[in-house]
């Protein structure tokens, strides 16, 4: 580099500085409806703190848990109307609003969630400004695949008939259905009491929550196949990104990006792949595996959803065909497809 091009470098970063150092303070309520133990928790907050510190102090945030300002099916309203600037949103628990982002949702299509994130993120990108126009996108994630967890062995799909379940979200309801099973509507901070009271007698939940939110005390069997993952998103209030002056909005744009996505999930896919181990190793569980005659089975069973979520996107003026064949090319190039 020339010593104009790192002059004028210099006094470009200087320049920001001095623009960031004469910006309006920004104060951001982040909203997220797990637990405080939750490890997405503290990267929520590590992801405010690099703001504040690229932003020169000028953006600072606090964190709201458990449901603190609202319910979990909230979370995108609450983002779109300024109840929350900044709130954790999983798309599922809205049946048919979100029908792109539910591809991420297919059973048997990511293997993992470290390259999963980054497939879905970069994948969504395309599409979030117009299915997600009332708020602005930052990023999205998954986490790592989950399972069915039970009061009994669930070895085929025959086995869910007659069976209510407690769906993780919108297309594992509708395979619930597909099979015979009675879905059970819960968000994940009420599906042990569901369970508890039988009102349901089995989960669709990732490997750590079912320690980490008690429902190991209420289900003894689980599936060890990576059946599934459900999508989220961490999505900004428009206005107040609006608001924001010009360094500031870079600032923020530097802090939604895939490799943020990935920064963000990462340490809630280590806790959800090592709550598998801890379940193989908690007395009275049942970690079980299935054939691949039995997986196979399974595999036919949920072809009808692929043709259900293609017509859902079209639907939204998205080709299916286009779209899930550029979400499983990401998913390659990711090493996370299953």
């Amino acid at each position: 580099m020339t010593k104009l091009a790192i002059a004028t470098a210099i006094a470009a970063l200087l320049a920001a500085g001095s623009a960031l150092a004469q910006d309006k303070p920004v104060q951001l309520k982040m909203s997220s409806w797990v637990p405080p133990a939750h490890p997405l928790n503290p990267a929520f907050v590590a992801w405010a703190k690099d703001i504040e510190k690229d932003s020169n102090g000028t953006i600072t945030a606090t964190l709201f848990t458990s449901e603190q300002l609202g319910k979990a099916v909230d979370h995108y309203d609450m983002a779109r109307d300024g109840i929350a600037d900044l709130a954790y949103v999983n798309p599922g628990y809205q049946p048919g609003r979100f029908p792109v982002i539910a591809a991420g949702e297919l059973p048997f299509l990511m293997e993992n969630a470290d390259g999963g994130t980054g497939a879905l993120d970069a994948w969504y990108r395309r599409y979030a400004a117009a299915e997600m126009k009332d708020v602005h996108f930052c990023f999205a994630f998954v986490h790592d695949p989950g399972a069915f967890h039970s009061n009994k062995k669930i070895m085929l799909p025959s086995d869910i008939s007659g069976m209510k379940i407690r769906p993780a979200n919108a297309t594992i309801g509708n395979l619930v259905t597909l099979l015979g099973g009675t879905n059970v509507q819960a968000s994940a901070p009420e599906v042990r009491d569901v369970l508890e009271r039988h009102v349901a007698d089995a989960v669709t939940f990732p490997w750590g929550s079912i320690l980490l939110f008690g429902i190991d005390k209420v289900v003894k069997f689980h599936m060890d196949v990576p059946l599934y993952v459900t999508t989220f998103v961490w999505v900004m209030n428009s206005a107040k990104y609006d608001g924001m002056s010009p360094a500031q909005k870079k600032v923020i744009d530097d802090h939604c990006t895939t490799e943020w996505a990935l920064k963000v999930a990462a340490p809630w896919t280590a806790f959800e792949a090592a709550g598998r181990e801890r379940l193989r190793h908690e007395p009275g569980h049942d970690v079980y595996k299935i054939s691949d005659s039995d997986l196979a089975a399974w595999r036919k069973a949920v072809e009808p959803l692929t043709a259900r979520w293609a017509e859902g996107a079209r639907k939204a003026g998205v080709d299916p065909d286009k779209a899930l064949a550029a979400l499983k090319a990401e998913l390659a190039k990711y090493k996370a497809a299953y």
